[in-house]
């Protein structure tokens, strides 16, 4: 416990923990959806769509690849959520399509042009790949830029709450009662853009699916109310950050890969709630 209570006095630890709980409230809340629209695997697309971004922002030297990862992320989720059911590849096809695309398209490049003073690719792609230390070396402008776009997030799904629902359930009775279904894919699609760049500092690339769909599906076990649902989904996910970030400090483990096992933990805990709920 004198461990913990030293580590939590770290400035480090504190960012890590506010930018955690904060990404794995907005994933977990984006993540109901997701789940309910079968595009659970969306997140997995999109993350590798960033990683590829990622590696064309370290290639040409931009000294703020926020900027080439961001707007890539969002054009891509538009393209698979807002326009996915008008194309000829539809659902988990084109998702698999992209997702492979861009992590191989990225891995090549970051090994035929690797960035200056990066030695070791393998190395940084790694960490990129399954969350390093990146969530524990954030600066000022991170977790500011962090705060923001979560408080964002957060408001987005409070103020059109009954607007998501009514999408997420049944999209054509919504747009036969007057609403405009077109847009409001389109601001869903750029929100969990948003989210799944901001979670590659926490789990990295190929983690954030877990981010994204555990909380859901662990909820599901025991509520039914898409209003239960995302509310336990919101309390799992935080909880499952903070304990994930606190017992990686102290024990040294990967922070992303802490976070999804406690994710995965809580899941098989619900399903056994659920499960003797229903004898």
């Amino acid at each position: 416990m004198s461990k913990l209570a030293l580590y939590l006095t770290q400035t480090y630890v504190q960012r890590a923990l506010l930018v955690g709980v904060l990404v794995a409230l907005c994933a977990s809340l984006l993540g109901v959806t997701l789940v309910l629209r079968r595009f659970s695997f969306i997140g997995d697309g999109l993350s590798h769509v960033a990683f590829g971004a990622m590696a064309v922002a370290a290639v040409v030297g931009l000294s703020d690849n926020m900027l080439l990862i961001m707007p890539v992320t969002i054009g891509c989720a538009v393209l698979l959520l807002a326009t996915g059911r008008n194309t000829k590849i539809k659902g988990d096809a084109s998702v698999a399509m992209i997702s492979v695309g861009a992590l191989a398209v990225g891995y090549m490049l970051m090994n035929l042009f690797p960035p200056r003073g990066k030695s070791n690719i393998s190395g940084d792609v790694c960490s990129t790949l399954f969350g390093g230390t990146s969530i524990l070396t954030l600066s000022n402008l991170e977790v500011r830029l962090s705060i923001v776009l979560s408080i964002v997030v957060v408001l987005f799904f409070i103020l059109f709450y009954h607007k998501i629902f009514a999408v997420t359930f049944d999209e054509s009775f919504a747009a036969a009662t007057g609403t405009n279904t077109g847009l409001y894919n389109l601001l869903i699609a750029v929100i969990i853009a948003v989210v799944i760049v901001l979670a590659m500092n926490l789990v990295g690339s190929l983690l954030i699916s877990a981010l994204v769909v555990f909380p859901a599906l662990s909820a599901m076990r025991v509520f039914k109310s898409f209003r239960a649902v995302s509310v336990c989904a919101a309390c799992i996910s935080v909880i499952c950050a903070v304990v994930g970030i606190l017992f990686s400090a102290v024990q040294g483990t990967p922070v992303g890969s802490t976070i999804v096992v406690a994710d995965i933990l809580a899941f098989g805990a619900f399903s056994l709630a659920g499960f003797l709920h229903s004898l």
